[in-house]
């Protein structure tokens, strides 16, 4: 499955999205079996764009539920704004 991902900083936060996102893509990875086809920032509209495959559902399931990346919430919340997630063909 591919996933299309769009993050917007919180204002000035953008660096900290970017570790941020550093440490949950490894996870993804390293865990999940997944893969970042793209990870681009962008000089207007998100922060970062992101192209990412996963084997399936519930590989998607398990990183989203995942208890590492679920205790760095407060780390997301304090330099994610928002997220845009799209399923791709």
């Amino acid at each position: 499955m591919r996933l299309v991902s769009l993050l917007y900083a919180v204002p000035g936060q953008e660096t900290a999205l970017a570790s941020y996102e550093d440490q949950v893509l490894g996870i993804l990875v390293s865990r999940y079996g997944g893969a970042v086809v793209v990870r681009e920032t962008t000089l207007d509209g998100p922060t970062e764009v992101q192209v990412l495959e996963l084997p399936d559902e519930a590989a998607l399931e398990g990183f989203l539920a995942d208890e590492e990346r679920q205790a760095l919430s407060g780390v997301r919340d304090a330099c994610v704004a928002r997220t845009e997630l799209f399923r791709a063909r």
